[in-house]
Protein backbone atom coordinates (compact mmCIF):
# COMPACT_ATOMS: atom_id res chain seq x y z
CA UNK A 1 0.00 0.00 0.00
CA UNK A 2 1.51 3.15 -0.87
CA UNK A 3 2.46 5.58 2.14
CA UNK A 4 0.31 8.49 3.02
CA UNK A 5 2.55 11.77 3.84
CA UNK A 6 0.76 13.96 6.12
CA UNK A 7 1.72 17.84 6.22
CA UNK A 8 0.41 19.98 8.62
CA UNK A 9 -0.79 23.90 9.02
CA UNK A 10 1.24 26.25 10.34
CA UNK A 11 2.28 25.91 14.15
CA UNK A 12 0.75 22.67 13.66
CA UNK A 13 2.42 19.36 15.14
CA UNK A 14 0.52 15.53 13.81
CA UNK A 15 -1.84 16.21 16.34
CA UNK A 16 -3.64 18.01 13.89
CA UNK A 17 -4.40 14.73 11.76
CA UNK A 18 -4.34 12.38 14.74
CA UNK A 19 -8.24 11.59 13.44
CA UNK A 20 -6.81 10.57 10.47
CA UNK A 21 -4.19 8.92 11.59
CA UNK A 22 -6.00 6.66 13.66
CA UNK A 23 -8.41 5.90 10.67
CA UNK A 24 -5.64 5.53 8.39
CA UNK A 25 -2.53 3.71 9.92
CA UNK A 26 -4.64 -0.16 9.65
CA UNK A 27 -4.32 0.53 5.91
CA UNK A 28 -0.93 2.06 5.06
CA UNK A 29 2.03 3.66 6.80
CA UNK A 30 1.84 7.12 7.66
CA UNK A 31 4.77 9.96 7.22
CA UNK A 32 4.66 12.99 9.14
CA UNK A 33 7.34 15.60 8.63
CA UNK A 34 9.23 17.72 11.26
CA UNK A 35 8.81 21.14 10.75
CA UNK A 36 11.39 22.15 9.05
CA UNK A 37 14.81 24.41 9.26
CA UNK A 38 14.21 25.66 5.59
CA UNK A 39 13.04 29.66 5.34
CA UNK A 40 11.40 29.06 2.04
CA UNK A 41 8.87 27.05 0.73
CA UNK A 42 11.16 25.44 -1.78
CA UNK A 43 13.37 24.82 0.98
CA UNK A 44 10.46 23.24 3.05
CA UNK A 45 9.47 20.98 0.23
CA UNK A 46 13.03 19.41 -0.39
CA UNK A 47 13.79 18.63 3.10
CA UNK A 48 9.85 16.95 3.06
CA UNK A 49 11.34 14.65 -0.12
CA UNK A 50 14.61 14.13 1.08
CA UNK A 51 12.87 12.19 4.07
CA UNK A 52 9.86 10.83 2.15
CA UNK A 53 8.99 7.52 1.02
CA UNK A 54 10.06 7.14 -3.01
CA UNK A 55 6.62 7.91 -4.18
CA UNK A 56 3.30 8.53 -1.88
CA UNK A 57 0.11 10.00 -1.61
CA UNK A 58 0.30 13.56 -0.53
CA UNK A 59 -2.03 15.57 1.62
CA UNK A 60 -1.43 19.00 3.19
CA UNK A 61 -3.71 21.65 5.23
CA UNK A 62 -3.41 25.18 5.15
CA UNK A 63 0.26 25.57 5.00
CA UNK A 64 0.79 22.55 4.36
CA UNK A 65 -0.89 22.64 1.44
CA UNK A 66 1.52 25.22 0.10
CA UNK A 67 4.17 22.81 0.84
CA UNK A 68 2.36 19.75 -0.95
CA UNK A 69 1.60 22.11 -3.66
CA UNK A 70 5.69 23.40 -4.16
CA UNK A 71 6.22 19.00 -4.00
CA UNK A 72 4.07 18.60 -7.24
CA UNK A 73 6.46 21.51 -8.76
CA UNK A 74 9.85 19.76 -7.86
CA UNK A 75 8.93 16.07 -7.82
CA UNK A 76 5.07 15.54 -8.94
CA UNK A 77 6.46 11.89 -10.50
CA UNK A 78 6.93 10.92 -6.91
CA UNK A 79 3.37 12.14 -6.01
CA UNK A 80 0.37 8.95 -6.55
CA UNK A 81 -2.35 11.50 -5.33
CA UNK A 82 -2.79 14.68 -3.53
CA UNK A 83 -4.90 16.19 -1.54
CA UNK A 84 -5.54 20.21 -0.58
CA UNK A 85 -7.18 20.69 2.79
CA UNK A 86 -7.94 23.94 3.47
CA UNK A 87 -5.03 26.24 1.77
CA UNK A 88 -4.29 29.09 -1.13
CA UNK A 89 -2.21 29.10 -4.16
CA UNK A 90 -1.84 32.51 -4.02
CA UNK A 91 1.31 34.50 -2.66
CA UNK A 92 0.43 37.26 0.13
CA UNK A 93 -0.79 40.47 -0.55
CA UNK A 94 1.03 43.59 0.90
CA UNK A 95 -0.98 43.88 4.02
CA UNK A 96 -0.90 40.36 5.03
CA UNK A 97 3.28 40.38 4.61
CA UNK A 98 3.10 43.71 6.59
CA UNK A 99 0.81 41.85 9.02
CA UNK A 100 3.26 38.99 9.40
CA UNK A 101 6.30 41.41 10.08
CA UNK A 102 4.71 42.62 12.98
CA UNK A 103 3.46 39.30 14.31
CA UNK A 104 7.16 38.19 14.13
CA UNK A 105 8.33 41.34 15.90
CA UNK A 106 5.59 40.88 18.89
CA UNK A 107 6.87 36.45 19.04
CA UNK A 108 10.42 37.62 19.00
CA UNK A 109 9.73 39.87 22.08
CA UNK A 110 8.24 36.54 23.63
CA UNK A 111 4.56 37.19 22.92
CA UNK A 112 3.65 34.19 20.93
CA UNK A 113 0.75 33.02 23.49
CA UNK A 114 -0.51 36.12 23.04
CA UNK A 115 -0.40 36.42 18.78
CA UNK A 116 -1.83 33.01 18.90
CA UNK A 117 -4.78 33.98 21.70
CA UNK A 118 -5.56 37.40 20.09
CA UNK A 119 -4.80 36.69 16.06
CA UNK A 120 -4.92 33.39 14.89
CA UNK A 121 -6.93 30.58 17.35
CA UNK A 122 -10.44 33.33 16.51
CA UNK A 123 -9.61 32.90 13.23
CA UNK A 124 -9.75 29.08 12.95
CA UNK A 125 -12.60 27.56 13.61
CA UNK A 126 -16.44 27.24 13.31
CA UNK A 127 -18.88 27.26 16.57
CA UNK A 128 -19.37 24.08 17.42
CA UNK A 129 -19.40 21.63 21.06
CA UNK A 130 -15.51 21.14 20.80
CA UNK A 131 -14.17 24.50 19.83
CA UNK A 132 -12.89 25.40 23.22
CA UNK A 133 -10.98 22.00 23.12
CA UNK A 134 -9.79 22.37 19.62
CA UNK A 135 -8.23 25.85 20.23
CA UNK A 136 -7.13 24.45 23.35
CA UNK A 137 -4.70 21.87 21.28
CA UNK A 138 -4.20 24.95 18.74
CA UNK A 139 -2.04 26.67 21.32
CA UNK A 140 -0.68 23.03 22.73
CA UNK A 141 0.51 22.71 19.62
CA UNK A 142 1.85 26.26 18.46
CA UNK A 143 3.66 26.30 22.55
CA UNK A 144 5.18 23.10 21.64
CA UNK A 145 6.82 24.56 18.35
CA UNK A 146 8.08 27.63 19.85
CA UNK A 147 8.89 30.89 18.62
CA UNK A 148 11.75 30.08 16.18
CA UNK A 149 9.33 28.12 14.10
CA UNK A 150 6.64 30.73 13.93
CA UNK A 151 8.94 33.01 12.97
CA UNK A 152 10.19 30.83 10.14
CA UNK A 153 7.15 29.31 8.93
CA UNK A 154 5.67 32.92 8.88
CA UNK A 155 9.19 34.76 6.54
CA UNK A 156 8.10 31.17 4.32
CA UNK A 157 4.22 32.34 4.08
CA UNK A 158 5.37 35.54 3.38
CA UNK A 159 7.66 34.74 0.36
CA UNK A 160 6.15 31.87 -0.99
CA UNK A 161 5.50 32.21 -4.68
CA UNK A 162 2.46 31.91 -6.67
CA UNK A 163 1.11 28.02 -7.04
CA UNK A 164 -1.33 28.52 -9.88
CA UNK A 165 0.94 27.85 -12.67
CA UNK A 166 1.81 24.31 -10.98
CA UNK A 167 -1.68 23.34 -10.05
CA UNK A 168 -2.49 23.49 -13.70
CA UNK A 169 0.59 20.77 -14.33
CA UNK A 170 -1.58 18.16 -11.68
CA UNK A 171 -2.47 15.02 -12.95
CA UNK A 172 -2.85 12.83 -10.45
CA UNK A 173 -5.94 11.57 -8.70
CA UNK A 174 -6.65 15.09 -6.26
CA UNK A 175 -9.27 16.15 -3.43
CA UNK A 176 -9.43 20.05 -2.70
CA UNK A 177 -10.95 20.13 0.78
CA UNK A 178 -12.15 22.84 2.70
CA UNK A 179 -14.64 23.63 5.86
CA UNK A 180 -17.55 25.50 4.15
CA UNK A 181 -17.05 28.65 7.19
CA UNK A 182 -13.32 28.40 6.80
CA UNK A 183 -12.36 32.39 6.80
CA UNK A 184 -8.55 32.23 6.68
CA UNK A 185 -8.63 30.16 2.88
CA UNK A 186 -12.56 30.31 2.15
CA UNK A 187 -13.87 28.32 -0.87
CA UNK A 188 -13.61 30.70 -3.53
CA UNK A 189 -9.66 29.59 -2.97
CA UNK A 190 -10.58 25.89 -3.30
CA UNK A 191 -13.20 26.89 -6.15
CA UNK A 192 -9.64 28.39 -7.88
CA UNK A 193 -7.90 25.41 -7.12
CA UNK A 194 -10.51 22.85 -8.42
CA UNK A 195 -10.40 24.57 -11.73
CA UNK A 196 -6.88 24.45 -12.31
CA UNK A 197 -6.59 20.67 -11.61
CA UNK A 198 -7.98 18.61 -14.00
CA UNK A 199 -10.81 16.30 -12.57
CA UNK A 200 -10.28 17.55 -9.43
CA UNK A 201 -12.54 16.65 -6.77
CA UNK A 202 -14.18 19.26 -4.84
CA UNK A 203 -15.30 18.55 -1.51
CA UNK A 204 -16.89 21.25 1.10
CA UNK A 205 -17.35 20.10 4.96
CA UNK A 206 -20.31 21.62 6.70
CA UNK A 207 -19.89 22.80 10.13
CA UNK A 208 -16.39 23.13 9.69
CA UNK A 209 -13.83 26.27 9.81
CA UNK A 210 -10.26 26.22 8.92
CA UNK A 211 -9.00 22.64 10.68
CA UNK A 212 -11.68 20.16 9.58
CA UNK A 213 -9.72 17.11 10.45
CA UNK A 214 -10.43 17.95 13.78
CA UNK A 215 -13.54 20.12 13.82
CA UNK A 216 -15.77 17.06 11.60
CA UNK A 217 -13.12 13.96 11.79
CA UNK A 218 -15.79 11.69 10.30
CA UNK A 219 -16.73 13.98 7.11
CA UNK A 220 -13.09 14.42 6.49
CA UNK A 221 -12.19 11.20 6.60
CA UNK A 222 -15.08 10.15 4.44
CA UNK A 223 -13.72 12.26 1.73
CA UNK A 224 -10.36 10.88 2.36
CA UNK A 225 -11.05 7.41 1.95
CA UNK A 226 -13.37 8.37 -1.51
CA UNK A 227 -9.62 9.64 -2.24
CA UNK A 228 -7.35 6.99 -1.64
CA UNK A 229 -9.37 5.10 -3.48
CA UNK A 230 -10.09 6.63 -6.71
Amino acid sequence: MIPLVLIPGMMCDGRLFAPQIEAFSHQRAIHLPAPGAAETVEGLAAEVLAEAPPRFCLAGLSMGGIIAMQIMALAPDRVERLALLDTNPWPDPPETRANRDRQIALVRQGELAAVMRDEMKPNYLAEGPDRNRILDLCMDMALALGSDVFVRQSLVLKARPDQCATLETVRVPTLVLCGAQDTLCPRDRHDEIHSRIAHSRLHIIAGAGHLPTLEQPEATNKALQSWLEA
